[in-house]
């Protein structure tokens, strides 16, 4: 199973990872709402689809007045978009995301995957986060750190830190990036995920580490053990306006 973003979050959030506070709309309406309810004088729109690259196919916006908000989400809903990962599909864009705008001084780039070559959950890490981690990987694969998790031990916090300070971290950050991966593995495993990607991973201006989109995929084999997942899945619109703000404080 696939998940939007907003649903993404809301599972990285009950792991303990810091991620900025956001609301889902439906409407241009609703949008404006939401970001009356979210503090601050700017706000990130945010098209809901399952494929990543929407940055550059203008499904992300910043917005800095209320005016702004509903005109980029009235844009948005009832479309569609094609991106780069959406296999030349154009995806039906139902809901947006409403979150703060954060301040971000840089961009890493965090997932964890099954590795089969390997045999174990493997985390994948990179200092050139964002939008270009592809064209990263392939011009410069040394910038490509990788920690493969031994199944008995499982990931032990030096293992973390010792990737926070390959990723050039401070000590600061390298904590926070120690309780990010040490959630991680714990949702990763309880949730029998197939893929977690962090992208970008933000640097905040003010040195914190926060999780600005995310993308989530859970082994349909395992949907049977895990009701809350299937219930993501087929959620019904009145449920997709909840306000998630109160869990990211």
């Amino acid at each position: 199973m696939n998940f939007h973003e907003y649903q993404a979050k809301q599972l990285f959030a009950d792991y303990g990872i810091a991620v900025p506070k956001g609301i889902v709309a439906r409407s241009p309406e609703e949008a404006v709402a939401a970001a009356k309810a979210i503090p601050g004088d700017l706000w990130v729109v945010k098209a809901q689809i399952h494929a990543g690259g929407r940055g550059k196919a203008g499904g992300v916006k910043l917005a800095r007045s209320f005016d702004e908000v509903r005109d980029y989400a009235k844009a948005m809903l009832g479309t569609k978009m094609a991106t780069y990962q959406s296999a030349g599909i154009a995806l039906p864009i139902d809901c947006v995301l409403i979150s703060e705008g954060t301040d971000i001084a840089n961009e890493l780039y965090l997932s964890v995957l099954t590795d089969r070559a390997s045999k174990t959950i493997t985390f994948i890490a990179c200092a050139e986060g964002g939008v270009e981690i592809e064209k990263v990987a392939e011009e410069n694969p040394d910038a490509i750190k990788s920690l493969h998790v031994n199944y008995v031990q499982g990931l032990q916090p030096y293992q973390c830190r010792q990737m926070g300070f390959d990723l050039g971290l401070n000590a600061k950050q390298v904590g926070q990036l120690t309780k990010i991966m040490m959630g991680l593995y714990k949702l990763f495993n309880e949730k029998d995920l197939a893929l977690v990607e962090l992208n970008p991973l933000a640097i905040l201006t003010n040195g914190d580490l926060a999780v600005l989109d995310g993308k989530i995929n859970s082994d349909d084999n395992a949907t049977f053990r895990h009701p809350d997942l299937a219930a993501m899945r087929d959620i019904r619109q009145e449920d997709e306006t909840e306000v998630l703000a109160s869990k990211y404080d």
